[in-house]
């Protein structure tokens, strides 16, 4: 008798089974998300006024350390010229006359760190204080130049200016050498104070709108005790239940987010004319610009994140306290 062996068919129809169910769980995992997403913006927009309330506060409470760094942005801009200015001003004594500030002027020019050397006469330097106002009458009165030969000197790139300052107030025909080092430290020391004291804010606020958002929420889990209670009893597990609420705070996070974007936005046009007009005045080309796409996308990010932290810790504490002592 021949026999022939044939494989079983029940293990890959077994096999079969077990993929179909896998399939099957991601597909009810995604539906689960998918309404408790679309639920939650649901009841994000059945109570419009309380909405808008709890967006309002969060999006104020973001937008002002964000304004607050765009600014420190802009000032860091605006005077980064300033701070590297990096000439020092040579005051020659008055007896030195224009030959020898011109000698003196070519010694420095030969030196490896300096760049280049500017003679400012005492006429140009009285022509210029003639040109404001406010000295125009005094100097009238004078029957001669106190003014002396100054020689504004350029460091070259790399070279210490503090040094520099040093060899030049040794020249014999120097008087005093004008250098802003020490502003320049303390305009850096002011900004970086600011810097730190807008992600101070930035803390404080941010953790104002997580409670914000968490109050919300538990306010949200106790008007709907009674259906959560019935769930749980049903067998619920507390993911299940707490779903929902963090995507209505993930709601809340984002359109925080975007309100925030767009508050900070109005106050940069309201700004831009004052300012272009402050940099102009002082020669400069910085302009008000607005906060770029990747700063926009980490906003929305973190306020999305946010309002989800905030959802999940109120959640989480008010389902452990409504959580049934005993199931049926």
């Amino acid at each position: 008798m021949n026999r022939r062996v044939r494989p079983a068919r029940e293990r890959p129809a077994a096999e079969r089974r077990g993929g179909v169910g896998l399939v099957e769980r991601l597909a009810a995992w995604r539906d689960l998300h998918l309404y408790s997403l679309v639920s939650s913006l649901g009841r994000l927009a059945q109570r419009p006024w309380a909405s808008a309330l709890t967006i309002g506060v969060m999006g104020v409470a973001l937008a002002l350390p964000l304004g607050l760094l765009l600014a420190l942005d802009h000032l860091a801009g605006f005077a980064g010229d300033l701070r590297e200015a990096r000439e020092l001003s040579l005051f020659l004594d008055v007896d030195v006359d224009e030959d020898a500030a011109a000698v003196l002027a070519e010694r420095l020019r030969a030196r490896a760190d300096v760049v280049a050397v500017a003679v400012r006469t005492p006429e140009q330097g009285l022509a210029e204080f003639r040109g404001m106002t406010e000295f125009s009458g005094a100097l009238a009165v004078l029957d001669y130049n106190p003014l002396p030969t100054v020689l504004v000197v350029s460091p070259a790139v790399g070279a210490d200016p503090a040094q520099l300052a040093s060899a030049l107030e040794a020249a014999p025909e120097a008087d005093f050498v004008q250098h802003d080092a020490l502003w320049r430290e303390r305009l850096g020391a002011w900004l970086a104070f600011g810097e730190r004291l807008a992600w101070v804010v930035a803390s404080l606020l941010g953790l104002g709108a997580l409670l914000v958002v968490g109050n919300t929420v538990r306010l949200d889990i106790q008007g709907r005790a009674e259906e959560i209670a019935i769930v749980q009893l049903l067998g619920a597990t507390d993911g299940f239940v707490r779903r929902p609420f963090l995507y209505l705070g993930a709601w809340y996070g984002l359109a925080a987010g975007l309100l925030a974007w767009t508050l900070v936005a109005l106050a940069a046009l309201a700004l831009r004319a004052p300012l272009t007009q402050l940099a102009d005045s002082y020669g400069g080309g910085e302009h008000l610009h607005m906060i770029d796409p990747a700063a926009a996308t980490v906003l929305l990010l973190g306020a999305t994140a946010l309002g989800w932290l905030g959802a999940w810790l109120a959640a989480g504490h008010q389902l452990r306290l409504s959580r049934p002592k005993h199931a049926a």
